[in-house]
């Protein structure tokens, strides 16, 4: 990876790193966040590093001092210092694309990947009971394989789940569907369906070309 994807001049290294914490933070909140691999405490430093650049930055765009330069000049070092083991450490694949990279502005060493087979069985998964309303998914690869291994080149595992009034026939009747990255995956469930079965089948799936795995059986659990 070239050492100089991050931009030096001002304006354009807010752009990059404000584009950056942003796609980082879409992929990383919500109800069921897309990418679960980085911890909170190293999104949090991301953030506060962007947070005391902008600042900085903010006082040089109208009239200044040296000092208001010098710390606008030493917050855009911490925020290097901050991105480059960031993007080292937690942006590469999986589960990170080379199309989340590209939209982030990140330099890929690879633009033609070998084509990724489809794995021929479906995850192996148990589901265990995590509290009120809330059921986790624990897949790996094979029977025997350890837990939350994957087959080579998959991301992880599409989980598609459902509180139907009856057992369902087909994995294609589960309406419900979440990313499924690391293990166990929480899924949390409405206060009117604790008490209830909720059914799952899952498919290995990668998310840089679509190639999927058969489903797996479905499986049940009763919402806690």
């Amino acid at each position: 990876m070239s050492k100089d994807y991050v931009p030096d001049k001002d304006a354009a290294f807010d752009t990059f790193f404000k584009n950056l914490c942003q796609y980082v933070n879409a992929k990383c909140t919500g109800q069921d966040p897309e990418w679960t691999h980085i911890p909170a405490g190293s999104l949090t430093a991301l953030n506060g590093a962007y947070a005391d650049w902008y600042t900085a930055y903010a006082v040089t765009v109208k009239p200044h001092t040296k000092v208001d330069t010098e710390a606008k000049n030493d917050a855009k070092a911490a925020g290097k210092a901050v991105i480059r083991p960031f993007v080292n450490q937690f942006l590469r694949f999986p589960p990170v694309t080379n199309e989340d990279r590209t939209a982030m502005g990140i330099p890929n060493k690879d633009t033609k990947p070998s084509p990724v087979q489809p794995p021929e069985e479906g995850p192996s998964y148990s589901i265990m009971q995590m509290g009120p309303g809330a059921l986790g998914i624990v897949y790996r690869n094979g029977d025997k394989g350890k837990r939350g291994s994957k087959p080579k080149g998959m991301t992880g595992a599409e989980v598609h789940y459902g509180v139907p009034s009856a057992p369902p026939e087909d994995q294609e009747e589960l309406p419900g569907m979440v990313w499924a990255t690391r293990v166990p995956h929480v899924i949390r469930f409405r206060e009117a369906d604790r008490g209830k079965r909720a059914y799952f089948a899952l498919k290995w799936s990668t998310r840089r070309e679509k190639c999927e795995s058969p489903w797996s059986e479905i499986e049940s659990e009763l919402v806690p």
